[in-house]
């Protein structure tokens, strides 16, 4: 399972005292507001940076940090990917997942026929489908009830139950 999950990514910097511009890669842009603190993955490495202010611009979040209050100093930071530690990540209901958690799980048929391994979750508006590399073809799987029986992440596997035409 993923330990750090990726909230957004750095892509320049915005006004003088120290603020940059991030694109939002979380479905919850406002848990930016609920933030302390993330980790900048920068060239060098790592930077644990602590969130001084958080405003929100079109698609875009402008965060200050703590650690800097000019613009020379963030530069740096430009590209940087910021994750969060799962302990900080938003808290899912019953029969939801993250991404991350899912690719790579072996998909099984509920009479136990092995077809592949997710490989891609799709959001389609009405509900995800989970891309299943099945023999080098994809074959798509709408994550609804009638076709997800279990997911059982620890494990590593999935099971669903496949309607007439998924194949």
């Amino acid at each position: 399972m993923t330990e750090e999950f990726q909230v957004g990514v750095i892509t320049s910097t915005h006004g003088l005292k120290g603020e940059v511009k991030v694109f939002p890669t979380t479905d919850d842009v406002r848990r930016f507001k609920r933030l302390k603190e993330v980790t900048a993955h920068i060239q060098s490495g790592t930077v644990l940076l602590h969130i001084r202010s958080v405003k929100f611009f079109k698609q875009f979040v402008i965060i200050g940090f703590e650690e800097y209050d000019d613009i020379n100093k963030v530069e740096h930071l430009i590209k940087a990917s910021l994750t969060v530690d799962r302990s900080h990540a938003v808290k899912l209901s019953k029969d939801e997942y993250y991404v991350s958690d899912l690719m790579g799980l072996k998909c099984l048929t509920d009479t136990g026929e092995e077809l592949g391994i997710i490989t891609d979750v799709l959001a389609t508006g009405a509900n995800d489908v989970y891309v299943v590399d099945h023999d080098g073809t994809e074959l798509l799987i709408p994550a609804i009830k009638d076709c997800i029986m279990e997911v059982d992440v620890e494990s590593g596997f999935i099971k669903v139950h496949l309607l007439e035409g998924l194949i």
